[in-house]
């Protein structure tokens, strides 16, 4: 099993075990799906954590899996999931949360992340996007300005300014992600800490001076590149959708747009 569930207490543990590095394959995916279950059909239950063991929260997709067919479940549908959890959702990150691993973060309702730890969405160094709600989901948090220079340049953000920006709510003295999710679950359950559910944020506002500023840079500093200028247009689809499921599907269409491209280059 890459992927188990164990009450402790109040709280239901998610946890995943797929070394080394916690990649998102598809039995993780599933796993998380089944584990989640397992968390809302537990009545004893009150409030949910999902963590990683070993060295690491989950570092990112599978690439193994880059190239073949998808297989379901697919991440964003298993986010969607865990977004619209009816108890409260914690995820306790340590290590690094990477790509598809800080975009399950984000659909969590409460990060509290071990001092060192580091999140970021890479995905434009291998000629991608986030494409399972990255682009959607951390401008409602950050803002239009600091999700494009994220996103695009692809950097680890440190623990610190992750929590000083609010990508996480925050970091934990304890040792494990286990000690530090359980703390965090008792928090909330008792009132002292907020969940928020970031897909129910209100989209930022549009930004037009800052998506303008980053096309110029693009231009000038990377203009062969194509998957930048697809987050650019992400990132501004999200202030300008509907919904948070108009955004994600715009998301996919340009992530899709980017995987085209990648194989185009061989």
């Amino acid at each position: 099993m890459s992927v188990h569930y164990q009450r402790h207490g109040e709280v239901g543990v998610i946890s995943i075990a797929n070394p080394p590095v916690n990649a998102l394959g598809q039995a993780v995916r599933s796993g998380l799906v089944s584990a989640l279950e397992e968390g809302l059909a537990d009545q004893q239950a009150k409030a949910l954590v999902v963590m990683a063991e070993g060295r690491t929260f989950i570092a990112g997709a599978d690439i193994r899996e880059f190239g073949k067919p998808p297989q379901a479940p697919l991440l964003p549908d298993v986010i969607s999931q865990l977004e619209a959890c009816s108890k409260p959702l914690i995820a306790s990150l340590h290590g690094t949360a990477l790509g598809g691993g800080l975009e399950v973060a984000l659909g969590c309702h409460y990060r509290v992340a071990l001092t060192g730890t580091r999140v970021g969405l890479p995905e434009v160094k291998l000629g991608l996007l986030p494409g399972a709600g990255g682009t959607q989901r951390l401008p409602r948090l950050v803002g239009v300005e600091r999700s494009l220079e994220i996103i695009t340049s692809g950097r680890f953000v440190e623990a610190d300014e992750a929590l000083e920006i609010g990508i996480i709510d925050a970091i934990s003295d304890e040792q494990t992600p286990l000690e530090a999710g359980l703390a965090a679950a008792q928090a909330v359950l008792a009132g002292q800490q907020q969940t928020r559910i970031t897909g129910r944020i209100p989209a930022p506002e549009s930004n037009p001076q800052a998506i303008a500023f980053m096309q110029e840079q693009l231009e000038t500093n990377a203009p062969e590149l194509f998957s930048p200028f697809r987050i650019v247009e992400a990132i501004e689809a999200c202030t300008k959708a509907a919904s948070l499921e108009e955004g994600l599907r715009r998301e996919r269409e340009l992530f899709l747009a980017c995987m085209d491209s990648r194989s185009a280059l061989g």
